[in-house]
């Protein structure tokens, strides 16, 4: 078999700027499959999931992927550094990855790694100016991106750094460095729409984030809102969007989990909400603050612009809400200290690698990684699961609750569904 390349993604959905990426890594690698590392029903964000994590793998096999791995939630709902460190640890971890390629807004590789190699060098120097940045009260983003700059000494570094893409890639740069990584990293220039662009403006590129708000501004006509979006992405993200809204498991948001969020926000004492990741520097109290001032309309959205301050960025709020609502603790599944904003990367990275779907190249591949492998391979989840798969289950059924009507085999799908197989007629669930 030839080469391999590797993604990390989230497909919030898959559409024609993530195929053109899928096309130009394998170009850039010279590889003929594709691995992607692809976060669960909760994202780096903050977000639950448009669709659910076997829907958008469908997506991502159709559109060209050959095997599609779950990224553990415990890494998925993350500040970009640990979320990196566990995705790049997965694609490492395969052994069948030659190199990996993300997209970024600079496509300046040498400078991005330039970076990472130095803070992997030179970790205590760096955590003092990031303290000390955020002592003037800045958020997070705009302090690590100041941080860096005043460690290299290079204020268009902190320009650079305060683009997403860029900023992920230099965390995935960070994390090859800090495990030693055998593949060779790649980067893809972003093409037309940019990360946080709203509205469509391009005739067939347009970014998740406009595409996410034209489908949830649909008022009730999903026919119309695939239609609009349908120049945007590939046939095979339209079908299954269509299926899944039809089946009322689609188009996911906030709102939908307002009650089961609001019951924990409301019952749960301040001092427990202080225990979950990300309630840090006394929020739990303006949590408890802004609640009674939400007024009869209260919704997800209104709570966190109520919430949102200079320091506090929608992100980092939505991460926050996110770990309450799946009751993550600061202390992680292995037993180690979690990472809020400021903590470190974790000292080690996925305990195993979950399968979400193949094509059958991807089975081929499957096999060998099988051998390879430096954890263990999971197809199954089995009655006693691993503790960061337990809350990989946990955080499906959790999901599910947003479902328009949801089952028990909803709550209990990753005990009982098998990876997505795609073969050249279709799609199947084996």
């Amino acid at each position: 078999m030839g080469r391999t390349v590797g993604v990390i993604v989230e497909y919030n959905p898959l559409h024609n700027g993530h195929a053109y990426h899928l096309a130009a890594s394998k170009q850039a690698a010279g590889a003929e499959t594709v691995v992607a590392v692809m976060s669960g029903h909760w994202l780096q964000r903050g977000e639950p999931a448009l669709m659910s994590k076997w829907a958008r793998a469908e997506a991502a096999l159709l559109a060209g992927v050959d095997l599609v791995l779950e990224l553990p939630v415990v890494f998925s709902a993350q500040p970009a550094e640990r979320f990196a460190f566990g995705a790049v640890s997965a694609l490492e971890a395969t052994g069948v990855v030659d190199a990996f390629c993300f997209g970024s807004e600079s496509g300046d590789l040498e400078s991005l790694r330039a970076l990472a190699s130095r803070l992997a060098e030179e970790p205590d120097a760096f955590a003092a100016l990031l303290r000390a940045r955020l002592k003037t009260g800045a958020p997070y983003p705009a302090a690590y991106a100041d941080a860096c700059a005043d460690l290299i000494g290079s204020r268009d570094v902190a320009a650079a750094l305060m683009q997403p893409n860029n900023s992920l890639g230099f965390h995935y740069l960070l994390a090859h460095a800090r495990l030693r990584g055998r593949s060779t990293p790649l980067t893809i220039r972003r093409a037309k729409a940019g990360f946080h662009d709203v509205e469509l403006r391009d005739d067939a590129i347009a970014s998740a984030t406009a595409i996410r708000k034209r489908l949830l501004e649909s008022k009730g006509d999903p026919a119309a809102a695939l239609e609009a979006i349908s120049p945007y992405a590939p046939p095979g993200t339209i079908r299954v969007l269509a299926r899944e809204w039809e089946a009322g498991r689609a188009p996911m948001h906030w709102e939908r989990f307002k009650t089961p969020l609001f019951h924990r926000l409301l019952t749960q004492p301040a001092s427990r909400l202080a225990g979950y990741r990300e309630v840090t520097e006394g929020l739990e109290r303006r949590i408890k603050k802004t609640l009674p001032a939400l007024g009869p309309e209260a919704s997800v959205d209104g709570l966190l612009e109520a919430l949102k301050t200079k320091r506090y960025t929608r992100t980092k709020l939505q991460r926050m809400l996110t770990a309450i609502y799946l009751e993550h603790a600061k202390v992680d599944a292995d037993g180690g200290t979690a990472a809020d904003d400021e903590g470190p990367a974790p000292p080690s990275g996925v305990p195993y690698l979950r399968v979400l779907g193949f094509t059958e190249a991807g089975r081929a591949l499957l096999s060998r990684m099988k051998r390879s492998a430096a954890v263990p391979v999971v197809t199954s989840v089995g009655a006693n699961p691993h503790p960061t798969l337990a809350l990989d289950c946990a955080a499906t059924a959790a999901y599910a609750l947003g479902y328009a009507s949801p089952t028990p085999d909803d709550f209990f799908a990753d005990y009982y569904r098998a990876p997505v197989r795609i073969s050249f007629g279709g799609s199947e669930d084996k």
